[in-house]
């Protein structure tokens, strides 16, 4: 019975996908790809600059003052408006937040700066006899209001219907901008030509305080800019807080290098490979440890690991 279950098992590929990164052989090199190919043999690995992308995209970085998050948050609606007028005044846009606050928030300044220039539907991309039929069919108060201005919101907290109702209104250009939260970078595909990062931090509950998004989510957002049936060229406008303006420049464009998360989880991980019979002696813990990406990286990186060269 084996035997014939072996020779009927087809092949399995396995497909990693991830950022650049700036290791990519010590990775390989561990899961056992082939790097460099012979001529019989075939290459496994392939790994590409952040800048390669379907679309050319240029990324702005700028910096606000400001020690407090919510202040600093105001600061960036203006600059964010003048980004559109430069940027994008005809196409789709998309600005990233952190919080459903933030959405209605920046929706609304954004009516009171295209108010200010005489242009209050600017952002709209119909009529209103349209958009006012589609408004009174949603849920959503805040959402009910900015749409009729062209723009939308999108968030957790709206209902299926609206999400979706916002989603085809944004599609259809028949609202320009959409201020989203960071959730939409990776689900709904909704591509625009200009993509705006209002702000790099989020509230984390668990530590009751504002964190960083990690780089590959901002990497993410950046990467909706650019619809490939439609742009030659895409622009992202990164906000960010003054003091962290030198890292995004610097990490934005470099690929970080994949670390291990091994050694916190070590003893756990060995106590459970001695219980099934994996580990049986010192000699097959050495091996085992040797054979981790964890002892790849700290040899290759110790300080990062708190180890002595």
């Amino acid at each position: 019975g084996d035997d014939v279950a072996d020779s009927n098992t087809e092949a399995t590929r396995i497909i990693g996908l991830s950022t650049a990164i700036a290791n990519p052989h010590d990775l390989a090199d561990w899961i056992g790809i082939k790097v460099r190919g012979r001529s019989n043999d075939s290459v496994g690995l392939y790994n590409f600059r952040p800048s390669v992308r379907p679309v050319p995209t240029t990324v702005h970085l700028s910096g606000f003052a400001g020690r407090h998050y919510c202040p600093r948050m105001a600061t960036m609606n203006k600059p964010c408006y003048s980004a559109i007028q430069e940027y994008s005044p005809s196409k789709p846009v998309i600005i990233f937040v952190a919080s459903r606050r933030q959405t209605r928030l920046t929706a609304l300044d954004l009516i009171t700066y295209a108010a200010s220039d005489q242009n209050p539907t600017s952002f709209l991309g119909c009529n209103d006899e349209y958009i006012q039929s589609v408004a009174e069919t949603l849920n959503d108060v805040s959402l009910r209001h900015t749409i009729t201005f062209g723009i939308g919101l999108h968030h957790a907290g709206l209902s299926s219907k609206d999400r979706d109702v916002v989603e085809q209104l944004f599609l259809n250009g028949d609202i320009q901008v959409l201020v989203a939260t960071a959730t939409l970078a990776w689900g709904v595909n909704l591509p625009a030509h200009l993509v705006i990062v209002k702000g790099t931090e989020y509230f984390d509950g668990k530590e009751s305080r504002y964190v960083d998004y990690p780089v590959t989510d901002i990497l993410q957002m950046i990467g909706r800019a650019g619809r490939p049936q439609f742009d030659k060229e895409a622009v992202a406008c990164v906000m960010v807080e003054e003091s962290k303006k030198n890292f995004y420049k610097k990490f934005l464009y470099n690929p970080f290098p994949v670390e291990s998360c091994l050694a916190p989880k070590l003893p756990d991980t060995l106590n459970a490979e001695i219980a099934i019979g994996t580990i049986t002696s010192v000699e097959e813990c050495l091996g085992y440890l040797d054979w981790t990406f964890y002892a790849r990286r700290v040899r290759l990186n110790p300080s990062y690991y708190g180890v002595e060269s």
